[in-house]
C-alpha cells in the first residue's frame, strides 16, 4: 500500500498522524516517543509526521532524521529501535517513523507505559502485562535471566575492559564511572535480587568467565577457518570460546592482518582500495553476533578465502525479511539486548542491520554487490574482494569529493545503470529495494539535484554525457549523441526565449553535458548566429541574438 493510500484510510490501530508545523519541537519529541511506544507494545504500525489529524498534508522542514530515531531510542526502556524514511509527497516531505512490535514491554524512560487502542494510544497498567510475556523475552533471548548463573560467573577482567572501551569510544557517556555492580545493572547485563546475582545470556557472553560460558552456552563459540588457493578444507582452524568483545577484537585484527591493498591512478593521484572495506567486515560480523539464534548447537563460522570471505550464522532471516527487502527492511535483531550493548560500546554507530553500509561500501568500492544465502536454519553472507568496476570506483569517489556521499540507494541505481546503461523506474524501486513513489524521487534528484541522469523516452533513465565522457572509450554507448546535442540546442533557445541568459554552467545542469561539450554546443549556435555572448570567464553570459 503507497503512501496517498495510507493517508487517504486515515489514522488507525497500525496509523498515527503528527502536524510538524504546528508542533512544539521539544514536546513533539517526547509525543512520538509516546506513540511509538503503544506501537511497540501492542501490534507495531507507522507514525506519519507532517500529516494532519484530517489527513491534509503540511510537510516538514528543517529536520533531522537521526535526531529523531536517537531521541526516540535515549527515551524508552528497553531501548526502542524504530525506523524513519523521509516520503515526499504532494511537493512535501513526510517523516514516516516504522515501529516494529516489542517481544517485551516498552516503557518511556519516565515509567510510563502506553498501548495502542483503536486508532489512539492509551496507559497500559500492570494488571494487563501478562498477555505480552513481560517476564518471557519471547523474541530477546539474549535478556533471558540464567538462574544458576551467580557473581562468581563474572569476569570483572572483562568488565573494566568494556569501562574503558565505552570511556575511550563516548565521551558523553558516563556510564563507566559507576561501580562495577551499578554498570552491569544499567546495560541490564546482570539482575540483582538482593544479594543474589544473576547473569543474562548478554551478560554471561560479554563478561562471563570462560569457565561459565564453555559451561552455560558452549554453543556461542566463533569458528575461524582460513584456505588456500584451490583448496576445499581448511587449513587452520581457531575456535574462540571468549567473551563477545574479547572475540570481536580478535577477529578484527586477524581480518586486518590479512586485507590487503591495490593502489587505483586516479589523475595525480593513488587511490588505495582494500580487499575488503574494514567497517564493512565489522557491520557483517557484529550482525552476525547479534542476529544468530543462540539456542541452536551450531557456532558462528567465519571463512576466510584466497579471494572471499564467508560469514555464516545460525537461524533464519528475521520475519518479514528476505534477499528482496533485506537492505530496507526495519532492523529487528534477534537479540536486542546484544545489539543495544554493542551500539553502547560504539560497535555500531546507529540502530539498524547495517545491511545498507555493507551495500554502499562493496559496491562503492568498485565491488561486487554482497550476497545472501538462506539455508533451513543458518545464514550466509559472502563477500568478494575482486576489483571489478574500476571505472564505476572512479566515478563514484570523484562525484562524491564534489558533491557528497550518494545513498545506498542511489549507488544501487546507478550501479544497475552502469551494468545495463538504463533503468526503468519500476527496475529502480527493485533493484534499491524502495517504493515506486521512493523510486521516482531518487531518480528526479539524481537527474536534477546531481546532474548524473537523465531521462530518456519510453520512462528510462541513463547517464548524462557528462558521466559517459568519464568512462572509458571501451564502453559501447547507445545513446545518439547527435540526436542529443540537436536536441540541446532546441532546450537552449526555448530556456533563453523565456529567460534574459544563460550561462556555461546552467547549460551543464540544463542539458547533461560536461564543461568541454557544453562550451562547443555555445560556440556553435554563437556562429550559427542565434545567441551572442556578453562578459568573459566567469561573468559570461549568453543572450539571444536580437
Amino acid at each position: 500500500m503507497d503512501i496517498n493510500e495510507v493517508i487517504q484510510l486515515g489514522e488507525s490501530k497500525y496509523v498515527e498522524f503528527k502536524s510538524w508545523i504546528r508542533a512544539n519541537k521539544k514536546e513533539l519529541i517526547n509525543i512520538l516517543t509516546n506513540e511509538a511506544v503503544g506501537f511497540a507494545n501492542t501490534d507495531g504500525g507507522i507514525i506519519l509526521v507532517g500529516v494532519e489529524d484530517n489527513g491534509e498534508i503540511t510537510g516538514c522542514d528543517d529536520y533531522d532524521e537521526q535526531n529523531i530515531i536517537e531521541s526516540i531510542y535515549d527515551r524508552t526502556i528497553p531501548k526502542l529501535f524504530t525506523d524513519i524514511d523521509v516520503v515526499r509527497f504532494s511537493g512535501k516531505n513526510i517523516l514516516k517513523i516504522t515501529v516494529q512490535k516489542s517481544p517485551e514491554i516498552v516503557a518511556t524512560s519516565k515509567g510510563v507505559v502506553y498501548k495502542r487502542l483503536g486508532k489512539n494510544t492509551k496507559p497500559f497498567y500492570p494488571s494487563e502485562y501478562t498477555s505480552n510475556s513481560i517476564k518471557g523475552f519471547k523474541g530477546d533471548y539474549s535478556a533471558k535471566i540464567i538462574e544458576r548463573t551467580s557473581k562468581d560467573d563474572i569476569d570483572f577482567t572483562e568488565v573494566e575492559r568494556l569501562k574503558l572501551k565505552i570511556q575511550s569510544r563516548d565521551k558523553d557517556s558516563t556510564l563507566y564511572q559507576s561501580d562495577n555492580i551499578t554498570f552491569l545493572k544499567d546495560l541490564r547485563l546482570i539482575d540483582v535480587d538482593g544479594d543474589e546475582i544473576q547473569l543474562t545470556v548478554a551478560g554471561l557472553l560479554f563478561i562471563g568467565t570462560r569457565e561459565a560460558i564453555a559451561r552455560y552456552m558452549p554453543q556461542s563459540e566463533i569458528i575461524i577457518l582460513t584456505y588456500n588457493e584451490g583448496q576445499t578444507e581448511y587449513h587452520k582452524r581457531l575456535e574462540l570460546k571468549v567473551p563477545i568483545v574479547q572475540a570481536v577484537d580478535r577477529i578484527q585484527q586477524f581480518f586486518e592482518d590479512r586485507n590487503g591493498i591495490q593502489n587505483i591512478q586516479m589523475g595525480l593521484f593513488k587511490l588505495e582500495i582494500q580487499d575488503y572495506p574494514i567497517n564493512v567486515f565489522q557491520e557483517a560480523l557484529l550482525n552476525a553476533i547479534s542476529h544468530r539464534d543462540y539456542e541452536s548447537a551450531s557456532s558462528i563460522f567465519v571463512k576466510f578465502y584466497p579471494n572471499e570471505i564467508i560469514i555464516e550464522n545460525p537461524g533464519s532471516f528475521p520475519s518479514g525479511v528476505d534477499s528482496t527487502n533485506i537492505i530496507t527492511h526495519p532492523s529487528s535483531p534477534r537479540n536486542k539486548l546484544i545489539a543495544e550493548t554493542l551500539q553502547k560500546l560504539r560497535y555500531v554507530q546507529r540502530s539498524g542491520q547495517g545491511v545498507d553500509i555493507i551495500f554502499k561500501d562493496m559496491l562503492s568500492s568498485g565491488k561486487s554487490a554482497p550476497e545472501y544465502n538462506l539455508f533451513s536454519e543458518a545464514v550466509g553472507l559472502t563477500l568478494r574482494s575482486s576489483l571489478e568496476d574500476i571505472e564505476f570506483l572512479k566515478f563514484i569517489t570523484k562525484e562524491e569529493e564534489i558533491n557528497g556521499e550518494f545513498s545506498v540507494s542511489e549507488i544501487c541505481i546507478l550501479k544497475y545503470i552502469k551494468s545495463n546503461k538504463n533503468i526503468t523506474l519500476g527496475k529502480a524501486a527493485e533493484v534499491a529495494q524502495i517504493t515506486t513513489q521512493s523510486a521516482a524521487n531518487v531518480l528526479n534528484k539524481l537527474c536534477q539535484k546531481r546532474n548524473v541522469l537523465q531521462r530518456e523516452a519510453r520512462n528510462k533513465y541513463m547517464f548524462t554525457h557528462r558521466v559517459y565522457e568519464s568512462f572509458n572509450a571501451n564502453i559501447d554507448y547507445t545513446k545518439d549523441k547527435d540526436f542529443d546535442e540537436i536536441q540541446a540546442n532546441v532546450m537552449i533557445l526555448d530556456y533563453l526565449s523565456k529567460n534574459e541568459y544563460i550561462t556555461r554552467k546552467e547549460v551543464e545542469r540544463l542539458c547533461g553535458f560536461s564543461p568541454a561539450t557544453s562550451k562547443r554546443i555555445l560556440k556553435d549556435l554563437r556562429e550559427q548566429g542565434k545567441i551572442i555572448l556578453e562578459g568573459q570567464n566567469k561573468s559570461s553570459k549568453y543572450k539571444l541574438k536580437k
